[in-house]
């Protein structure tokens, strides 16, 4: 019978391959982000439950030690650069980009405005939402997963910031209650928007150009870990424009040498 289908139906056989390869690959672009909405989920349950009887020592450790590893892969992902001229120079010109626009000072004002808005006119549950949700979101360990994910397929950024929610949403969610939990629909949310977006983006890219682009955006995870460390804080976020710069030298490249020949 299933032969028949495949001699009888060749085309809608075809389209409905297609379209369960569009769906195995969303599945795929999300894994991530779905892990980390999962791990808030569990991390907060965890901490309404139980978390009065953990120590802050103990997950001020755990997070001490989460940072050596995502310092370990930013590193990793890094060294897999072909062009440190022009990673050198793309971290060089995204970063006064980045200062220019002050993007981690409008994150930061745009988390107070929204805190000020509704942390302090709602009861537990709204701040415990709003303030776990900017922590969450507002950051460049949250924007570079998500790219990662969608331009990459590669997880690594956030099944770490997976790990890490979940532990700092088990000491959020016992001082702060259930609004936690809740801003797991954020996350998803709003790295899910920015992982599918990279997706259809990536069809443009060859793969040049998303190994520079991975390799940039290691060297900053690794810059993320570090400020986990608290040994001299690094404004990762002002450094999030060099992750395009490769893209926009070989666009450039090719326009160059089409208008030659």
């Amino acid at each position: 019978m299933e032969n028949n289908f495949k001699e009888e139906f060749p085309e809608e056989r075809r389209i409905y391959i297609e379209v369960l390869e569009e769906m195995t690959e969303g599945e795929s672009t999300l894994l991530g982000t779905i892990a980390n909405a999962l791990a808030i989920v569990v991390g907060s349950a965890v901490g309404l439950f139980f978390g009065r009887h953990i120590s802050d020592r103990y997950i001020d450790t755990i997070v001490k030690a989460l940072a050596l590893a995502i310092i370990a892969l930013g590193i990793s992902d890094g060294l897999q650069t072909k062009a440190v001229l022009l990673l050198i120079v793309s971290l060089a010109v995204g970063s006064m980009t980045g200062e220019l626009i002050d993007i981690e000072g409008n994150l930061e004002r745009l988390g107070k405005w929204v805190e000020k808005k509704l942390g302090g006119k709602e009861g537990g549950i709204a701040k415990g939402f709003v303030t776990a949700s900017l922590l969450f979101c507002v950051g460049a360990m949250a924007i570079m997963g998500a790219l990662e994910g969608g331009l990459m397929g590669d997880h690594k950024t956030l099944f770490a910031k997976s790990i890490l929610d979940g532990i700092i949403s088990v000491a959020f969610a016992s001082k702060m209650g259930a609004g936690v939990l809740f801003s797991a629909i954020a996350v998803f949310l709003y790295q899910g928007f920015i992982a599918l977006t990279a997706s259809y983006v990536k069809v443009l890219l060859i793969p040049e150009v998303v190994r520079e682009m991975a390799a940039i955006g290691g060297l900053l995870v690794a810059g993320i870990g570090f400020n986990m460390l608290e040994i001299k804080r690094i404004k990762v976020g002002n450094m999030l424009p060099a992750i395009f710069i490769p893209c926009i030298y070989y666009f450039g490249k090719l326009l160059y040498f089409q208008w030659i020949h």
